[in-house]
Parts: structure tokens; C-alpha cells; sequence
């Protein structure tokens, strides 16, 4: 009886595979799919000739519930299905991916992800532009573990990161002499000296100190005066930084002249050269009326270096010229103490 029943079963199945495709018949003998409640022809992975290897065609549609984009559609089936029961597959994205955020993030890594590219910058510097940190300038640039350094399990890495500057630049304030930050007591907010397109273009402000910079001494380097460390409570006096060349000067000779040591008594920060001290309005015109332009230098008048109350008019005003204008004048003598007395304001009196 047995040996009748397999004779018919042959031959059934002989008719029937002439009148259907092979894998058809192969589908009505398979009593158990391995792959779950998968509705498609066994023709779309699989080949009549040989079970094995499973070569996936174009016909294969995989569930709409997770289309195949980017990566994810020249990905091997194992990497995901590592069953061959498909329907236990998870569709999260932590159940294929390691989560190197350790959850901080959520598990929807498409926030900052995409299929195309798992390190794609643009989706991750979008989520990071609505967070209490926007990224900006060489930020931008930044890789995300110069911030957010590895960290132990339990620690957190990514969410509750300090904003602050010194978060992550505290090691440049402490090593940067040029100016010495620590010693000048600067605030820990880098970002009232600098931006972060050009970290080495600093601007400190200045001009919310005692000594606001002008002229001149906007372009000079901190250590021209603060050579001695010394930032907090320095002298805005001029000599404190001028001295030497208050001392050094000979046309004419500061120091024998008695002159002050405010240098802006006759100095101004827009140039050094071309002092104005005020002579017109101490001593005698030479600036305004007919000694204007007169003389070059200070020895012109001045011949004695280390004493200006001695001066001459005689270098310039000949004798003849003095004595046929002051003909019959009493009193009248070739000196200049005696001019001076009577010529106070360069004219006649």
C-alpha cells in the first residue's frame, strides 16, 4: 500500500509540474516558511536549479514600514536578519547601530543621521543649531570628541555639557603668555577678546579700563607695557613707560630743561615727533606772529643745553640791523636780556 501511494504521489506531482512552474511546486511541497509571514514567491530570493545561495531579485519589495534607502539598500540581508525568521527583526535604529551616545540622545538616530552617510555633518550641526551651544565659525569645523570627550559608563558625554569657554579652553588660558592671562586676571569668557572664526585675532577692549588706547598706542603689543606681568592696578602715568626716552632726549635736553614728566603736556599719542610745547602762551611767540617759521630747532634761541633761561636774539637779528632801528632809543643796548624786556611779544612795544 505504501509503495502504491508513493507511485501515485510521483506521478501527481509529474502532472502537476507540467502543468505549473517548477517554483510553484516547490512552494505547494514546502510545508513550513522559515522566514515567518513572508507573502512573496520563493522565486524572488530563490533559484530552482539550487536552493542555496538566496540571490535577492528586483522584485523583492521589502515592508513600507522600512524602505531600503541609502546604505541600508546594498546592505547584506544577515546584517540585519541575523534569524531567519524575519518577523522578529526590530526596526530601531539601536538594534543594528551601537548607540556611542549611550542613549543620552535618544534612539532615533535619524535626528542627526541619514541612510546616505552615518557621519554626515550637515543633519548633525542642524540638531546641534537649536541647543544651548549653536555652533559657529571654527566650531563648525570642530570634531565632535574635542567637546564631547569619551567618557565612563554612567557619565554623561553629550547632554549637559558646560557652554561656558573655559569648558573647553581652559588649557590655552592657562599656557597663553602673550598676554599672560592668569596673571592679567582676564574673565574667563574668552569670547570678550575673541570669536571663534579667528581665535588668534584677539581684541581685547581696551577702553573699558583706566587708560583707553588712542593713536599710537593701539598698535603696539601688550608686553611694550606690560613686559613686567603686571596688569591689574598698572601706573597710567606717562613716565612709567616713557622715562627712558624723556631721559635719552636732547633737542632739547628734557632733563636739564627741567621740563615735566607728563609727556602729553606736549606729546599726543598720534606721533611721537612734532611735539607743540605751548611757548607762546609761557614765554614768547614763536609759533604765531613774525617769529613763526623762524627757526628749526630749539638751539636756535636756546644755546646753552642744560640751561633754556639762557637764549640769544642775536643769531638772528644782526647788529647793524638792530642799531639803525633803535637809533636814539635810551637805554638801548645790543643784548638779548635787554630785547626781551622790551620786545615781550616778538613786536614792538
Amino acid at each position: 500500500m505504501n509503495r502504491l501511494w508513493s507511485i501515485t504521489a510521483a506521478v501527481f506531482i509529474s502532472v502537476l509540474g507540467a502543468a505549473m512552474p517548477l517554483s510553484r511546486v516547490h512552494a505547494q511541497q514546502t510545508t513550513t516558511n522559515p522566514h515567518g509571514p513572508l507573502f512573496q514567491d520563493c522565486s524572488t530570493c530563490h533559484a530552482s536549479s539550487s536552493w542555496t545561495p538566496a540571490k535577492v531579485t528586483s522584485a523583492f519589495k521589502h515592508p513600507a514600514s522600512f524602505p531600503l534607502q541609502g546604505a541600508h539598500g546594498s546592505t547584506t540581508c544577515r546584517s540585519c536578519h541575523v534569524k531567519l525568521d524575519f518577523s522578529g527583526t526590530s526596526g530601531s535604529c539601536a538594534s543594528c547601530h551601537e548607540d556611542p551616545h549611550l542613549a543620552e540622545l535618544g534612539a532615533d538616530c535619524s535626528r542627526c543621521h541619514n541612510t546616505s552617510s552615518f557621519i554626515d555633518r550637515s543633519a548633525m550641526l542642524r540638531s546641534h543649531q537649536v541647543t544651548r551651544f549653536p555652533l559657529a565659525g571654527a566650531h563648525r569645523m570642530a570634531d565632535c570628541e574635542s567637546c564631547h570627550i569619551p567618557a565612563a559608563q554612567g557619565q554623561r558625554r553629550f547632554t549637559g555639557r558646560p557652554t561656558d569657554c573655559v569648558g573647553c579652553h581652559q588649557q590655552q588660558q592657562l599656557a597663553t603668555k602673550e598676554p599672560d592671562h592668569v596673571a592679567a586676571g582676564f574673565s574667563n569668557d574668552c569670547g570678550s577678546c575673541h570669536t571663534p572664526t579667528y581665535w588668534n585675532r584677539a581684541a581685547f577692549d581696551h577702553s573699558g579700563t583706566s587708560f583707553p588706547l588712542t593713536g599710537g598706542h593701539r598698535g603696539v603689543a601688550c608686553s611694550a607695557c606690560h613686559a613686567d606681568g603686571v596688569y591689574v592696578g598698572k601706573s597710567t602715568v606717562c613716565e612709567s613707560c616713557h622715562l627712558t626716552d624723556y631721559q635719552n632726549t636732547t633737542n632739547p635736553g628734557h632733563t636739564s630743561a627741567g621740563f615735566p614728566t607728563n609727556c602729553a603736556s606736549c606729546h599726543n599719542t598720534n606721533g611721537w615727533q612734532g611735539a607743540s610745547f605751548d611757548h607762546d602762551a609761557l614765554f614768547f611767540p614763536i609759533y604765531s606772529g613774525a617769529h613763526r617759521g623762524r627757526w628749526s630747532s630749539c638751539a636756535t634761541c636756546h644755546t646753552s643745553p642744560t640751561n633754556y633761561s639762557v637764549f640769544t636774539c642775536l643769531t638772528c637779528h644782526e647788529r647793524t640791523e638792530t642799531d639803525g632801528h633803535h637809533e636814539g632809543e635810551s637805554g638801548y643796548a645790543y643784548d638779548s636780556q635787554l630785547c626781551y624786556s622790551c620786545h615781550r611779544n616778538g613786536r614792538a612795544p
